[in-house]
């Protein structure tokens, strides 16, 4: 064979090199977003996916200490393997989550995890032997399948983060990809044919998948539908994969439901009783109400009961997903909720991240209102912090106040009372209060300010469906399982620590204690 010739099938290794790492780093972030948004707590999932997927590298490099021959094939029914195990992954994820016991959807996403990691393991040195059988010298061989690759690695990552999984989604995505390594596998078969024996048979083997994965990229997306649907009590009417969340809508027999990342939001048929507890003490507690900050939010139910008040001059909503501002602002059963509240001329919506956003502004707001989803994981994490606080202190008036969502005082006290404690830690004043909502259970709320509070002075002057004067005081009492004085199994008091960035306890406290919920 002609220098030429080799010149050619070596420059085919090192494209081969950065197109098939491409597509691992793609299928290690999409196992890390599946186990994400199926099984929750996104930094748990995405450090196990990206562990047991660099374990199984490792454990694919010692394999492929074994292949020594026939090196172009080996590397042809890789592909294969990646292409198939990899390519029905995530629709297969939403069939187990449906139809199979709790936990075993755990389970086949950490195996499927560490199988395609062995199997991406692998190809790197069948490509590096290859490269050096090919004639070039083994140091500059290995440095440029090295340099395809890890640059391979960060074209994937950006890949998968700003096209794919938000222009396609988890399922279509991949297949997309298992598309591309059997596509590159039949391309190297074309230029190595000559070493292989019954290239045909591998060609068509290879043709066979791809054509099956092309009818699950078509189809695929509609079966999990199906499947995800099992994992709804209604019929979902929308579903959306957005750059930040998934957003799904569900209708029964009156009732509208918004999930995000499968964590319902609200149900029509009680969400007043949430979002009245949300605005109305604030807004009474506060000395006036011309400036208003509602972190979270994007649905508009919080802004609809906010614009009862007259005297309101401007609403700035702070929402990090555009996509759910505009669902509220476009589906009708969404606007027949909020009353196309987003769209009224007093409301401004600004789409970034929460903490920035008071780390950026100037402003000063008479009731600030926080409407976010449960400290979950890292990023939600910070927004339940003291340093998160104490910006919202900041940005307070003198005579304002805060009102907290701070999830369930049933459920999870010590998470309810801990962020109580943070919110004090920075220096506010504190009242409790809860209130039953069906759809979710009892929840709770910090109403927080400057200077002390007195529920008994505050007075309900808007409309309301379920919040009166009388009832408010009432929302302070809570039963001896849900008060402040937590204990361990062993019955020892627990202290509650707030929580802060540079010792987020809230996270762990809030894992353990939805462990059984």
């Amino acid at each position: 064979m002609d220098k030429k010739e080799l010149l050619k099938q070596s420059s085919s290794i090192y494209w081969a090199s950065g197109i098939v790492s491409i597509c691992g780093i793609i299928f290690e972030v999409l196992f890390g977003a599946l186990g994400s948004y199926i099984l929750g707590d996104g930094v748990k999932q995405y450090t196990l996916t990206i562990s047991l997927f660099l374990t199984g590298m490792g454990i694919g490099a010692f394999i492929s200490e074994k292949i020594t021959k026939q090196l172009v094939l080996s590397f042809i029914w890789i592909e294969y393997g990646i292409g198939l195990i990899g390519g029905f992954s995530a629709l297969l994820l939403f069939g187990v989550t449906a139809y199979l016991p709790d936990g075993t959807d755990a389970l086949f996403l950490y195996a499927v995890t560490l199988i395609v990691g062995a199997l991406t393991g692998v190809e790197l040195p069948v490509l590096i032997r290859k490269a050096n059988d090919i004639g070039v010298a083994l140091h500059k061989s290995t440095a440029k399948v090295l340099f395809s690759d890890y640059a391979g690695g960060l074209i994937g990552g950006l890949l998968f983060l700003f096209l794919l999984r938000p222009y396609f989604g988890l399922v279509k995505t991949a297949f997309i990809v298992a598309m591309i390594n059997v596509a590159v596998a039949l391309w190297v078969a074309v230029k190595f044919r000559k070493e292989l024996k019954r290239f045909s048979l591998h060609a068509g083997a290879g043709g066979l998948l791809l054509l099956l994965i092309i009818i699950g990229i078509l189809m695929g997306e509609e079966a999990a539908f199906h499947f995800e649907q099992k994992l709804y009590k209604d019929p979902i009417v929308y579903s959306e994969q957005t750059s930040y969340q998934q957003i799904v809508l569900t209708r029964e027999e009156g009732d509208t439901r918004l999930y995000l990342d499968g964590q319902l939001q609200f149900s029509s048929a009680d969400e007043h009783r949430y979002h009245e507890t949300l605005v109305h003490p604030a807004m009474s507690a506060a000395g006036g109400h011309q400036r208003i900050l509602i972190l979270g939010g994007g649905d508009g139910l919080a802004v609809r009961e906010v614009l009862k008040y007259k005297d309101t001059r401007s609403i700035t909503l702070v929402d990090l997903d555009p996509k759910m501002v505009e669902l509220a602002n476009t589906h009708h059963l969404l606007t027949e909720l909020n009353k196309r509240s987003l769209t009224n001329k007093k409301v401004e919506a600004v789409h970034q991240d929460a903490f920035r956003f008071l780390e950026e502004s100037d402003g000063f707001y008479d009731v600030i209102l926080v409407d976010l989803p449960d400290p979950n994981n890292e990023s939600l994490n910070k927004l339940y912090t003291m340093e998160f606080y104490s910006l919202l202190r900041n940005h307070l008036t003198p005579g304002g106040a805060i009102m907290v969502q701070a999830t369930s005082p049933v459920f999870a006290p010590q998470v309810y009372w801990t962020i109580d404690r943070t919110i004090q830690a920075a220096g506010l004043s504190t009242n409790n209060l809860h209130v039953d909502v069906p759809s979710f259970g009892g929840w709770g709320f910090v109403l927080a300010s400057r200077h002390p509070i007195s529920l008994k002075d505050l007075q309900i002057k808007a409309e309301t469906r379920y919040l009166t004067t009388e009832l408010l005081p009432a929302l302070a009492r809570f039963g001896k399982d849900e008060d402040a004085k937590i204990e361990d199994e062993s019955g020892h008091p627990v202290e509650l620590r707030p929580n802060t960035l540079i010792r987020p306890n809230l996270i762990e406290v809030y894992g353990k204690s939805w462990k059984y919920y």
